[in-house]
């Protein structure tokens, strides 16, 4: 499966362009950009049950403040935009502190990201224990943890194809 850069996330927030050096070393394993791809449009499918889709957008928009990101924030900020999501809630992410937010369950998912985020050593069973007891599933535990390590790896993606496309166009 081929990807272009018009539908690919990554090549449009990094602005690579077919040609360039740093678009053929990332597009040289067309699999691993299909699966990263994919697994952006999964993990942010609006049917995905457990958390919704604008809890999910808050993740991400809260975890790629915190790393910084900035690209990324742009992005997910954009997205919860075009959703009927409460304004406090997205300054709640992008600006705020978990205990900020009024819903105890999403103020235990930012906790939760935070920790993941910041300080992945204590993400431990006491932890994850705080994500049930703010009524929140296994399954969706589950589908939180794994969102979350998908927005690690999605941010070092960016910053490490912006320093590469960085160093192309200084040597040019």
């Amino acid at each position: 499966m081929s990807t272009s850069p018009s539908d690919d996330l990554i090549d449009q927030l990094v602005g690579l362009a077919p040609g360039s050096r740093t678009y053929a070393a990332r597009h040289q394993r067309e699999k691993v950009v299909a699966a990263t791809q994919g697994s952006y449009q999964a993990l942010f499918d609006p049917a995905l049950p457990g958390i919704s889709l604008a809890e999910r957008l808050l993740v991400a928009l809260y975890a790629c403040r915190l790393t910084p990101a900035p690209e990324l924030v742009a992005h997910y900020r954009e997205r919860l935009q075009q959703l009927p999501v409460d304004a406090a809630l997205i300054a709640v992410a992008e600006t705020g502190q978990p205990q900020d937010a009024q819903d105890p369950r999403l103020a235990a998912i930012l906790a939760f990201t935070r920790t993941l985020i910041e300080n992945p050593i204590e993400g431990d069973k006491a932890a994850l224990e705080t994500l049930p007891a703010a009524g929140i599933s296994t399954p969706a535990v589950v589908a939180l943890s794994q969102l979350i390590a998908f927005l690690s790896y999605q941010v070092r993606l960016v910053a490490g194809l912006q320093a590469m496309k960085a160093s192309e166009e200084a040597t040019a």
